[in-house]
């Protein structure tokens, strides 16, 4: 199973939205979850694409997860490369760590954007959405 994760900040900060694309093995898409989160900058809203989607990933707990983000902060903070320096985004950095700690048939991958457009398409509506509201 794969899950595509996308956030996105109009303004930065500003409006800001989550994308999330979960499907199977052979591309069937399973769920699609667009969501605005309000005010953030747009690694907030990465992050907490990518919190969503591991919360998600726990309802398969005997399947094999890829999740696939194309922010290169997000991942390499992750794999330890990057430190966190941004305060705000050390709560959503421990919660994802804690997360992928829990599932052990989970791995992170990055991804180029153009194989996340679905996910950035979700993540850029919510965000619009809220510029609307």
């Amino acid at each position: 199973m794969f899950i595509n994760v996308d956030g996105s900040s109009l303004g930065n900060p500003g409006p800001a939205g989550i994308g999330v694309v979960v499907t199977s093995a052979d591309g069937r898409v399973l769920r699609e979850t667009s969501r605005f989160i309000g005010r953030r900058t747009n690694n907030q809203a990465e992050y907490e694409a990518l919190v969503l989607a591991l919360e998600q990933a726990r309802e398969w707990p005997n399947t094999d997860v890829v999740v696939r983000t194309d922010s290169e902060l997000v991942f390499r903070q992750l794999d330890g490369a990057y430190k966190v320096k941004n305060q705000l985004l050390r709560p959503l950095y421990e919660r994802a760590r804690e997360l992928l700690a829990g599932l052990p048939s989970v791995r992170l991958c990055h991804v180029p954007r153009e194989e996340n457009r679905r996910a950035d398409k979700l993540a850029k509506d919510a965000a619009e959405s809220g510029r609307e509201s």
